[in-house]
Formats: C-alpha cells, structure tokens, sequence
C-alpha cells in the first residue's frame, strides 16, 4: 500500500513540477520535487499521506496568504 500511495504523489510531484517548469513558478518546481522525493524516507502509510496532503496543498495556501 505504501508503494501505492508514494507512486501517486510522485505523480503529483511530477505535475507541479511540469507546471512550475512552463510558468516559471518556483514554489511549484520545488514543491514538485519534494513531493516526488520525500516517499523514499517514509515507510508508515499515513505520514505518507500526511505529508503529501500538506505538500500538495502548501503552494495554493502560501500564494493566497501572500497575495
């Protein structure tokens, strides 16, 4: 399960860090990368998931709250 959930928020990863590629968004590109790197030091499913659910949802939060 846990390999499961680590391909999927590679993915993710892989997404934001696409899209911060072609608009130049740097929180994105080094979201991305953290999002696909960070399931290699976690075994534990739920810190996991934990954790990419905050990674996924920190570029969003930090732009709104600096906007």
């Amino acid at each position: 399960m846990g390999l499961f959930v680590g391909i999927i928020m590679s993915a993710f990863g892989l997404g934001y860090f696409v899209y911060g590629k072609k608009s130049d968004d740097l929180l994105f590109l080094f979201t991305g990368i953290a999002l696909m790197i960070y399931p290699y030091f976690f075994q534990n499913v739920m810190a996991i998931v934990i954790i990419g659910v905050i990674l996924l949802i920190a570029p969003f939060a930090l732009k709104k709250f600096t906007e």
